[in-house]
């Protein structure tokens, strides 16, 4: 098959200068006065202002890299004009839902004057504060951070009156124009949830701490490297944006460091079987025995699979085989425009169900269990309510790992599907060739937690200077995948949309689907601090797979969110998972009788699993059975780049 590395549009391999001066002096200069190995005093480093000869190369490395980020800018521009158009200058519709706030502001005039008042009441009693600490009295602060907020941990926020004035201006306002926006009547719910969104959006960017002349840690960063943070953050803004190909690609992680096979995706295993849009990984036995049943795994589409197995240390995939598993994993193909055709109904039968063909044919076993995660778990829910629907039995139970079913309670990524957005993004992938680059999906998801994911980035590496850390799950999240047009626009339409699914109004080869009908073993995680699939939206599903004829539906709550609340390895004692063997109406109810347990909930899920899949046999090497190998563990889909 062509595989997406060739398409056209994969970016390409570029020259790149490497400032091998201005790395050594920003990132790897020992202090001044630290001993040498043999004792004696290093010499003190001279400053990048001292050195004239690097600094004239750091800037013309500026200079040369400056010119490519324009001509690239100017030469994606051109392109995507003859290609699909000129893109929308909203696409995400946020003028429209601003346009709704400002009509239901104009509709209240008293309600807004009486904001209004409250904020000047609010800065009054903040510079009365203050003016008394000037003082010298001791006075509690008018506003405190709300509790994990990490933005203001440096002690000169609360130390330094004029910062901690600034910090409390900046949390009274914010306070005042988020409850001003909940507060507005008149609004339709979705726009006045799209106009909460972006309002916070507004408010993360506007925080003190993004501005380099008040955030005391890059102040001391300036300070202590005589400003040459501020030209290594340049140098990195400008490969950033010149690896976007003219759109700003922040860099979460060491992009060089890691190695598939090598550092990371590491558990031992074989590629057994590929098609056009997976390859299929059987994992080594590292125990003589095995459960009778193989496990599959179904990871989500929208992302590589080596999640579950990043370090062998936190290594899911790696645990899982120790407890006697035949672990089998699905590698999905990075799609390139030569798969745009392909359908949601592909990925079930190319997918799932040539998947446990091939587990059959590489066991022998009839049955298997299962476990998809997030999307992937959606799409097994589907494809499980479709084998029952047609009398197929050869999946013995299933385990969702932050998946959904019912999506009437999707948390924030229900404000992306509205029609106007998803004609947006519609236009955005056929001028890709029919294909959603990688990068917009997982721009989305940033957004969802921007102090974490977005700024926090831009202070480290574009303010502080620093080179992006060597950080594994970093790694995989910016490791996006492209996704087939037909195949996202279902998943959005069908599933957040329309909630098509749950409701019981979604057909698959001509089959009306109804999860009442499935009647396996099901197992559903949850993470607490979830915002891509919340727990009660996860609750919600389980109750689906319940409605009808399913007694044995087991609900957990880990502690935690989407990545952390799954990927939690039992060796690090960290969180904790709260357990409940009944299903009752509300997910609060269910936490009311639910027991709160430390750490991992690995170890109370795998016995859940060989209550419902037990017996023994041999354990199975990978090439034993009819399937051949044809490459090690992680496979070639994988590596492909977006």
């Amino acid at each position: 098959m062509k595989q997406a590395a060739d398409n056209p549009k994969t970016p390409k391999k570029r020259k790149q200068t490497r400032k091998k001066k201005v790395e050594a002096k920003v990132d790897a200069t020992p202090p001044a006065g630290a001993p040498k190995p043999n004792g004696a005093t290093a010499p003190q480093a001279k400053s990048l202002y001292e050195d004239f000869d690097a600094l004239a190369e750091h800037l013309s490395n500026i200079s040369g890299k400056s010119q490519e980020v324009v001509r690239e800018f100017f030469a994606k521009t051109a392109t995507s004009k003859k290609v699909g158009g000129e893109l929308p200058a909203d696409p995400l519709n946020v003028g429209e839902a601003f346009q709704e706030m400002m009509k239901g502001l104009a509709a209240d005039p008293g309600t807004v004057m009486q904001r209004q008042f409250n904020l000047w009441g609010d800065y009054a009693k903040l510079m009365a504060a203050m003016s008394r600490r000037i003082a010298g009295e001791e006075v509690p602060p008018a506003i405190m951070p709300e509790q994990g907020d990490k933005r203001f941990v440096h002690p000169a926020w609360d130390e330094n009156p004029m910062l901690d004035y600034v910090k409390q201006s900046y949390l009274v306002f914010a306070r005042w124009l988020e409850t001003t926006t909940a507060q507005l009547d008149g609004m339709e719910p979705h726009d006045k949830a799209k106009a909460e969104f972006y309002t916070k959006q507004f408010i993360d960017a506007m925080a003190p701490t993004n501005f380099a002349v008040l955030n005391p840690e890059v102040v001391e960063a300036t300070i202590a490297s005589k400003g040459e943070n501020l030209l290594k953050g340049l140098e990195n803004l400008l490969e950033d944006i010149d690896r976007g190909h003219g759109e700003l690609a922040i860099r979460q992680a060491d992009l060089d460091y890691f190695k598939l096979g090598e550092n990371i995706a590491m558990t031992p295993g074989k590629v057994v079987f590929q098609n056009e849009i997976l390859q299929l990984i059987q994992y080594q036995p590292t125990t003589e025995e095995v459960a009778k049943l193989p496990m599959l795994i179904i990871p989500p589409w929208i992302n590589k699979f080596y999640v579950l197995d990043l370090q062998p240390q936190n290594s899911f995939i790696k645990w899982l085989v120790a407890q006697g598993r035949t672990v089998f994993i699905i590698s999905w193909v990075n799609p390139g425009a030569d798969l745009k055709g392909k359908t949601f109904e592909d990925y079930i039968h190319q997918g799932i169900y040539e998947a446990l063909d091939a587990v059959k044919a590489a066991t022998g076993e009839k049955k298997a269990d299962t476990i998809g995660y997030c999307i992937g778990g959606t799409t097994l829910a589907t494809t499980l309510a479709l084998m029952a629907k047609k009398g197929d039995h050869q999946v013995n139970s299933a385990t969702f790992f932050t998946a959904q079913a019912d999506f009437s309670e999707a948390g924030d990524l229900l404000l992306f599907v509205d029609d106007e957005q998803l004609g947006a993004i519609e236009k955005q992938m056929d001028a890709a060739g029919g294909v959603l680059e990688g990068r917009a999906m997982a721009n989305t998801f940033n957004m969802l937690r921007s102090n974490d994911l977005i700024w926090s980035f831009v202070i480290d590496n574009y303010m502080k200077g620093k080179s992006p850390a060597k950080f594994d799950l970093l790694y995989w999240n910016s490791d996006a995948t492209r996704m087939p047009k037909n195949v996202h626009l279902f998943y959005l339409r069908e599933f957040y949309q329309k909630n098509a699914l749950a409701k019981g109004d979604m057909t698959i080869d001509g089959e009306p689907l109804n999860l009442g009908d499935v009647d396996i073993p099901i197992f559903m995680q949850a993470g607490e601090t979830d915002h891509i699939a919340p727990h009660n939206s996860v609750y919600k599903s389980a109750r689906l797979f319940a409605s009808k004829c399913n007694n044995n539906v087991t609900y957990m709550l880990a502690g935690s969110g989407h990545i952390a609340g799954v990927i939690n390895h039992p060796d690090k004692n960290k969180y904790h998972h709260s357990v409940n063997t009944e299903l009752p109406a509300t997910v609060a109810k269910w936490k009311d009788g639910a027991e709160r347990r430390p750490g991992s909930w690995w170890p109370y899920w795998v016995k859940w699993l060989d209550r419902v899949s037990g017996g023994k046999v041999p354990a199975r090497i990978p090439g034993d059975g009819k399937l051949k190998v044809s490459e090690d563990a992680p496979g070639s889909y994988v590596k492909v780049k977006s």
